[in-house]
């Protein structure tokens, strides 16, 4: 990690996603994991697969944004929604799976598809992903 320009550093204590907790090295997460209720656990925490998709939807966000200004492309507003599945796999323990919805307004579909497009080659999580698990992406304007 020689060339990063900036590394996050997180650490795990207690029993991981099953009660356990999670704290940054700054401190500015800090909380407390949980199995969700329809993994059959009590819920009522995050977990890693809402703490991947806040980070993917909040990177490829800033992604869409960038583009857009590199094109002069004036959005009104937007969102990104991104889902992040937890599914089994074949021979045992699991992968994820991901879906991407983006929102913009003041942009034509076929400007806004292009955008998405943009910032799905520019944003780290898309890259990181990339051919590693099943991601959707669609804009719907507004």
């Amino acid at each position: 990690m020689a060339d990063s320009i900036y590394t996050a550093v997180a650490t795990s204590t207690g029993d991981g996603r099953a009660g356990g907790h999670v704290v940054t090295d700054d401190g500015v997460l800090d909380v407390g994991l949980a199995i969700p209720r329809e993994m059959g656990g009590p819920g009522g925490a995050t977990n890693p697969e809402q703490m991947f998709a806040a980070g993917w939807a909040s990177c490829f966000h800033s992604a869409l944004k960038a583009v857009a200004a590199s094109q002069k492309v004036q959005i009104n507003d937007s969102a990104v929604i991104a889902e992040v599945g937890l599914n089994p796999i074949d021979g045992g323990g699991f992968g994820l799976s991901a879906a991407l919805h983006v929102e913009l307004s003041g942009v034509d579909q076929d400007t806004a598809d292009k955008l998405v497009e943009g910032a799905h080659a520019m944003c780290p999580y898309s890259n990181a992903t990339r051919g590693n698990i099943p991601v959707t992406i669609d804009a719907t304007v507004a």
